[in-house]
Order: structure tokens, then sequence, then C-alpha cells
């Protein structure tokens, strides 16, 4: 069996695969683990020291097939502990050249390539040196118009202290990402958070001395006029989202782009933004509705999502209705479609489901093409999200190497090349996961197995729906159901392999 962590570095145990591998160690699934390299396995001497304990006192072999080690010989062993050292020395080494190289791009202020943020544009610049070498970077350069966006949520959020109000003043008033796209409320957060933003002044630099970044500028350059570059502010790790960084990991220096936002304002976004963290404060899921993200609105084309209530109908049910994600975000002013009553959507639906159990060929031939209905919820966004990284991933290869002739013969140089070898392997395993998950969603989440064990269960659907859990009755929609549309009035149920809603009338507001 071979078990592969991509995307995971080796300086931790803490990897979904390393742990399944261990797991079936532990049921003594297997009698050795095999690897190429020690460094595959592990880059930490006390993990891997632990780690062939733990294998030892269960009698598992360890070979690595490039240092040909024989760990049943006490030399065998600790010539290994040795390879291991050196290997977690060498993965040290990489790191603090990393760093260093980033002190040094630190100095200049300049941008490293990539996307850019809203309200900035990427421009060259050259200088001569006093050997007489002209040196080219980037640097941002304001975009005014989308610069005054970012003015006005950072005034937004001040003012109603609120990334929801925010959210719903921008969309209200039609205001767009610099791609076109409407902002959401982790647009709006992204903005607020990056230090790009801010003016290098007094009241920047006693913040980030309180939170111990590593500054690379004196307390004269914050001259508040020019704003701030952050170097090794954010984690990106394939398959996760970006994560920040502890703001003791931060290299900030003073750029050479104008400030938008002076200390004091931005600070105070700081603190508001954490005060609202620490309320944990958390958008409470239904575990009863049937149809979020197959439930669309009519109106605008937006998610119609439930919204329970306190009330609790003739059958002691918790009620909840549908209202479209849209009108909620506007509050009622970009979208008004009437919310829909979810109890009796639900119910209706799986009425209709239940009648589909008289033809069971028809049954058979609606699940296999629903292909890919049984996805867990958010699959679909996986794909985006992929598709996204991709996107943003290849972006940032053209950035450096954009930038690479013009840091030719300087530190960053080697940072760019080192960056986009980087970059390449992930966009690579990106591509290779995009594959596999197109893969699966044409080939279908089941099994041809399981498609007819479920149109057995779906045939006997009458006598079992009273039986099923949530999750089953979900499951169960979701391998018939392509989508449905609320007019307002009829819910318009689509299946897969047709286009065309149930031949029966729609679901309409009788239902309620």
């Amino acid at each position: 069996m071979t078990l592969a962590d991509e995307g995971y570095s080796g300086g931790t145990l803490d990897r979904p695969q390393f742990q399944r591998m261990m797991a079936d160690a532990r049921e003594k699934r297997f009698r050795a683990i095999v690897v190429y390299r020690l460094d595959r396995i592990s880059r930490n001497i006390g993990d891997f020291a632990g780690l062939i304990q733990e294998l030892n006192r269960l009698g598992i072999g360890f070979v690595s097939i490039r240092e040909q080690f024989d760990t049943s010989s006490p030399m065998g062993r600790a010539m290994m502990y040795i390879s291991s050292v050196f290997s977690q020395l060498e993965r040290e080494t990489i790191a603090e050249r990393i760093r260093d190289n980033m002190h040094e791009l630190s100095k200049t202020g300049r941008w490293l390539g990539g996307v850019t943020p809203t309200g900035y544009a990427s421009e060259s610049v050259s200088r001569v040196t006093a050997g007489g070498k002209v040196k080219r970077a980037c640097r941002l350069r304001a975009v005014p118009e989308e610069i005054e966006v970012v003015k006005l949520i950072f005034h937004k959020f001040l003012e109603t202290g609120s990334l929801t109000k925010t959210d719903t003043y921008l969309l209200n008033h039609g205001y767009r990402t610099k791609n076109g796209k409407q902002f959401s409320r982790f647009a709006i957060k992204g903005i607020l958070r990056n230090p790009v933003y801010l003016t290098a002044d007094e009241a920047a630099y006693e913040y980030f001395i309180k939170n111990k970044a590593a500054l690379f500028s004196t307390k004269e350059d914050f001259d508040g006029v020019h704003g701030i570059m952050a170097y090794n502010r954010t984690l990106q790790i394939p398959g996760r989202a970006t994560q920040v960084r502890p703001m003791e990991e931060w290299i900030v220096s003073v750029g050479g782009h104008e400030g938008t936002v002076d200390g004091e304002t931005w600070v105070r976004a700081q603190n508001l933004l954490d005060r609202n963290s620490a309320k944990g404060y958390r958008r409470p899921r239904s575990g009863v509705a049937l149809l979020s993200g197959i439930l669309i609105c009519g109106g605008c084309g937006d998610y119609m999502r439930p919204k329970l209530t306190e009330r609790l109908n003739g059958r002691g049910e918790r009620i909840y209705t549908y209202l479209c994600a849209t009108k909620e975000r506007s509050r009622g002013y970009a979208c008004r479609m009437k919310n829909c009553g979810g109890n009796a959507l639900d119910a209706g639906v799986m009425e209709r489901i239940s009648a589909l159990e008289e033809d069971r060929a028809e049954l058979v031939w609606r699940l296999e093409k629903s292909k890919g209905g049984l996805l867990e919820d958010g699959e679909d966004q996986e794909l985006e999200r992929l598709e996204r990284e991709a996107a943003e991933n290849d972006a940032e290869i053209g950035g450096l190497i954009s930038a690479l002739p013009k840091a030719a013969d300087s530190p960053a140089e080697a940072y760019i090349l080192r960056r986009l070898g980087e970059l390449h392997e992930r966009g690579e395993r990106l591509k290779e996961a995009l594959a596999e998950r197109r893969r699966q969603a044409a080939v279908g989440a089941l099994p041809a197995g399981e498609l007819a064990r479920l149109a057995d269960v779906l045939s006997s659907f009458p006598g079992a729906v009273d039986s099923m859990t949530v999750e089953q009755k979900r499951a169960a929609v979701r391998a018939l159901v392509r989508k449905i549309v609320w007019d307002g009035t009829d819910a318009h149920v689509v299946l897969y392999g047709s286009d065309n809603p149930f031949p029966e009338r729609p679901l309409g507001e009788d239902s309620k």
C-alpha cells in the first residue's frame, strides 16, 4: 500500500495519511514501512525518534531505500538517528536562508509580485547603484478609484462596527471588487486586516513594536506618507485556506508606495475585528433543512438558506423558512423574493420522490443520471476553491517571472528562483487535485453497486422515510434532484437527466 500526503511538510507528523498509516500499524495490518529517504517521513529528530520507538514496540520494520539502514541492529538505529539530525539541520538551514533573503528584501520595501491588493497596481522602477549597475524592482502604485473603495470600507466598518452591515452597504450601493464580483464578508475582512493600506506613522510603529513584529525600518522611516510592506505574513498550504502567521513572524518595513489609512484608524479597525472575533459568534446551522445548496431564488439566482425559528408546528418540529441569501445580505434591497415555508417544501419534495418508487427502472435511470449528486455538502465549492487557487498560483508565477530579470545579481534572485520552484510544485499538485475532483464529478460519488442499493432503499421510500435520518433524507434528495427554483409562488423541481421539472404541478404556496 502506498500513502502520500500531498501538500504537507515532513516537518510535522500531523498529516492525514501519516496518521492513517500509524492507525493501521497499531492494528498490525502490515509488517514494515518503506520510505525512499528518511526526511520523507519526518524532518524532526524528536518526532522521528518517537516514531522508531513505537514501531519497534509494535514489531514493525522500517526501511529507508536511500540510506539502507538496518533497524534491527544498535549501530543501524544509531546511524539512522544521526541521519535524521542532519535532515532536520538541513531543513532549518534552508528556512534560515529564506528568512535572511526576506530580511534583505524588506530593506527595499519592494513588491515581490503576484496578485496585487485592491487599490494598487504593480509598476517597475529603476535605480543606478554605486557601481553603475541598473537595478529594477517592483513597487505598488495607487489606483485612485479602488483606493476610494478601500477608504469607504474602513469608514463604514468603523461606523457600523459590523462586517455584515458593511457588506450590506457595499451590496446595496453596487460596489464591486477589482475583479467585478460582489464583495463578501471574507473579502472585506481581508482588506481590513491587510497592513499594505496602513500609513507608516507613529501609531503604526508603536503597534508593530507592541505586537513584536520584526521591524526592518527605523522609527525615522515611519514618515506618515508611505505604506507598510509585511513579508512572511501568510502561510499557504495546498488544499487549505491561506493562514495568517502570528505577527511575531512578520517581517515589516516601510514600502515604496503611499499609505491609504492612518495608523490610528487602522489600529482601531484591528481592535474592533479582534473584539468581534472574541465574541465567538457563529451563524447557527439548520440541522433539519433538506434543500440547502440546491434551492435557488428565481429572482436573482442566488441560493436560498434555511432560517430556524423558535416556534414548533403541530408535529413538534421546529418551523423554518428558506430565504434568499442576497435578500438577507442586502436587507431586501437587491432582491425582494418572498420567503418560502421550509417544512412544507421539504415534505413536498420528499412526497414527489416517494412517487418515483412506482417505477424502479425509472428510479435507477435517474440515479445513474445524478452522477455526482451525492457528493457531500461543499464539493462544488471545493472545485471552485481549487480552480481559484490554481489561477492565483499561475498569477503569482507570472508576476515572479516578470520580476526575475529586474532582480538579476541581487539577493532577491535566489529567493525568486526558489519561490518559482515551490509554486511550480504547488501548481502540479493543484492540477492533480483538480483532475481528481473533476473525475469524481464525471464518474459520480457512488459506485454502481451503491446506486443499486440506494435504488432499493428509495423503492421502499414510503415505508422507510419516517425512520430515515436527516442526513439520509438529504442524500436521497441530492441523488435525484439537480435543483429547485422558487419563484415566490411555486417551487419548480428539476431532476437529473432532464431540464424539465416534475411532470406534476409544481409545489406551491398551498403546501404551506
